[in-house]
């Protein structure tokens, strides 16, 4: 019987794109107005470079991936240039240490692993023949750092010469990736329980707890080794949602929020500098009231006080105040100054699109191994997000991560659209067409492939 065929929306996709684009230079342009009274020399170039990298990744979905989600590359070019904008506004603040120019560059590179894996990778399922191996090498990816210098208190880069990137943000995708094979291949002994608390909470045994308590020891590790509390919260979360999407179990849930407490707190009461980020977090004011003027935290609060409902206006804030992270750990400040409150509700929405839209391809992905990797990989997004505006706003302590497309930092950037390129051949996987039963005419029920029958 003929198959069902589905709309592609390629066209879509692809107006969507132009959208994007044309979204992305008028900010440029009205940050030029702003400070200049004219239209910026580059604005023209910027625009070109951002359409040619745009349509380059719409044709590689057009051609390997017709069926995928038409908003998913859309709303990444969108963030992608949002985030280019911004780190040229404050770039007019430091001409000596532009950052714009080598994070487009950072973005053409992004988009051409995008490409790539779109286009070689023609299975996803493919990927969970190397659990174990990505594993391994997310291990050696998380300890690389730990033998180069500390900068700014968190031992978390790899410096050679004028490079520099992190090698955490590669080491998530290779996790996730372990996390959906491990979990897919063994989600039924994870699932069993026999005890109970408070009545209905099922818990699971004692001998499934291993991979859970692993996953606690390595988080810990990584937060007493190289200090960074953001990395360590992520990876755990991360691996606790898939455990629950997996198992279905809320004992995981509240294990995994037992040991998370339990982690932060012991660290934060014998490293310095976890200690100091909880301080900072519990009285942001205090160098202020010491006389010592406002810290980082205090200067993002009042650039965010400042935008107000509608902000300033690109290029007509003071955010360059906060420091030497305005333009990654804090680019949310600038963008909540000159935005206001709704223009961070539009970023927020357009993120909590993309996560919504990995979640869906996780739903309707035809095996277990493809669900758990395409929540796993848009609960990345979702907890980056989390992690570092609460930070920023001082909703939780603050932590040296980087806004998901929008913040410096070209390791970010380039892991993001191989996040975005997995959920798109995802996407174009639980979309494809289903084969009609030959009785009845209806969609033919396609019984998932487990690890154990490939």
């Amino acid at each position: 019987m003929p198959a069902v065929r589905l709309p592609r929306r390629r066209g879509v996709e692809l107006s969507l794109l132009a959208v994007a684009v044309l979204i992305s230079v008028y900010g440029y342009v009205a940050v030029g107005l702003a400070k200049h009274g004219a239209v910026p020399r580059g604005a023209g170039g910027y625009g070109a470079a951002l359409a040619v990298l745009a349509v380059l990744a719409h044709l590689a979905v057009r051609w390997r991936a017709p069926y995928a989600d038409p908003l998913l590359l859309p709303i990444a070019v969108l963030l992608n240039g949002l985030g280019l904008v911004l780190i040229y506004r404050l770039d007019l603040e430091t001409p000596g240490n532009p950052a714009a120019p080598t994070q487009m560059v950072w973005s053409a590179l992004g988009v051409g692993l995008f490409v790539a894996v779109v286009v070689l990778l023609r299975d996803h399922r493919t990927l969970a023949r190397y659990g174990y191996v990505s594993m391994a090498a997310a291990l050696v990816l998380m300890a690389v750092p730990i033998f180069f210098p500390a900068i700014n208190g968190a031992r978390i880069w790899i410096r050679l010469g004028p490079l520099s990137f992190q090698p955490g943000e590669f080491a998530k995708i290779l996790l996730a990736v372990f996390f959906a094979a491990y979990l897919a291949a063994n989600r039924h002994a994870l699932a069993y329980t026999e005890r109970t608390l408070f009545g209905r909470l099922q818990l699971p045994t004692g001998r499934v707890l291993g991979p859970i308590l692993v996953v606690w020891t390595l988080s810990i590790g990584v937060l007493v080794l190289e200090t960074d509390l953001g990395t360590s919260l992520l990876f755990f979360g991360v691996f606790v949602v898939m455990l629950y999407v997996a198992t279905g179990r809320t004992g995981w849930i509240v294990i995994g929020l037992l040991l998370a407490a339990a982690g932060a707190y012991g660290v934060s009461t014998v490293e310095t500098h976890v200690h100091s980020r909880i301080d900072n977090w519990l009285h942001p004011f205090a160098s202020i009231a010491a006389g010592q003027g406002a810290g980082q935290l205090a200067q993002s609060l009042f650039a965010f006080g400042a935008g107000g409902l509608l902000g300033t206006g690109l290029g007509r804030g003071h955010s360059i105040l906060i420091g030497f992270a305005v333009k990654s750990d804090f680019i949310l400040a600038t963008a909540g100054e000159e935005l206001g409150l709704t223009g961070l509700l539009v970023l927020f929405l357009l993120y909590a699109l993309l996560v919504e839209r990995g979640y869906r391809a996780g739903l309707a992905v035809r095996d277990s191994f493809g669900r758990l990797l395409a929540v796993g990989l848009a609960s990345i997004l979702a907890l980056q997000v989390f992690v570092i505006a609460g930070g920023v706003m001082d909703l939780i302590p603050l932590t040296g991560m980087a806004m998901p497309f929008l913040a410096q930092g070209g390791s970010s950037v380039v892991t993001n659209w191989i996040i975005i390129a997995l959920l798109i051949r995802l996407s174009d996987s639980a979309r494809r067409p289903r084969p009609l039963t030959a009785e009845t005419g209806e969609i033919a029920t396609v019984r998932p492939v487990e690890d154990d029958e490939r």
